[in-house]
């Protein structure tokens, strides 16, 4: 019997279907959110701050499992990290499981590099641990290609490639995680395959019914070679069914 589990960035993209799948099999969740919310929904909200640690001891007191999903984008994220883990070891939680993302010891972005540091901490932690990196979430590329449509030219990325997998194929992975045994690193989820930035950026145009100029970016350095290299990409992992296009047709309609 799984005993209660906490959820940080519970109300984030994915944190948002991981509750939502554990409340569907009736365990005991219990959401951390920085705002008070209400209740009926099966979920036993807490409020707290993994960024000034406020509320952090309380949210995983008597707790069995913490499920990290929470982000800040940038090098908050270790420091917030560090609480919980600190706070976890102090309350006697059985297992940490962190969500990361596929890539990141290959493309030395900044917000990669402080993912890959979060990664360190929960697994020099002391706790039974288990990591699972996901690619790119279909929402992900949503937000991206909005901002890019607004502006006169649609800027493309030469020669990178992604493989945008469904956030709810994600978060049924991370549920399976839960009330299982500490793994280490969990096997990789990418999307059913690697596509170039362009097919997909000129797929969100049609979806969309707007009509822009690309205008092709080509990313210099180390950074560049890696999207150009695949390094967003686990072909080797494309256990992902739900397509860009399908994703597109329930944004788009």
């Amino acid at each position: 019997m799984t005993g209660t589990v906490l959820v940080t960035g519970a109300t984030g993209t994915l944190g948002r279907e991981v509750v939502r799948l554990l409340v569907a099999r009736g365990v005991a969740v219990r959401g951390l959110s920085r705002r008070a919310r209400g209740g009926g929904d099966g979920v036993e909200w807490v409020v707290g701050d993994l960024v000034t640690g406020a509320g952090i001891a309380e949210a995983v007191a008597g707790v069995e499992t913490v499920v990290d999903c929470a982000t800040t984008q940038g090098k908050q994220d270790v420091a917030g990290v560090e609480r919980l883990v600190a706070e976890a070891r102090q309350a006697g939680v059985r297992h940490l499981v962190y969500v990361s993302i596929v890539g990141i010891d290959r493309v030395p972005i900044a917000y990669y590099k402080a993912k890959l540091a979060c990664e360190r901490v929960v697994r020099e932690s002391g706790l039974g641990w288990t990591v699972l990196r996901a690619t790119q979430f279909h929402d992900l590329l949503f937000k991206a290609f909005g901002v890019s449509a607004k502006l006169p030219v649609f800027p493309v990325v030469t020669g990178a490639r992604i493989q945008p997998v469904d956030v709810r194929e994600v978060a049924a992975h991370v549920a399976r995680l839960v009330g299982a045994e500490p793994a280490g690193f969990a096997p990789e989820v990418g999307g059913p395959r690697a596509r170039s930035y362009r097919e997909l950026a000129e797929a969100y145009l049609r979806a969309a019914g707007r009509r822009r100029v690309l205008l092709p970016l080509r990313v210099p350095g180390a950074v560049g070679r890696a999207l150009r290299a695949g390094g967003l990409t686990a072909p080797e992992r494309a256990v992902g069914r739900g397509t860009f296009e399908e994703a597109l047709a329930r944004r788009f309609g």
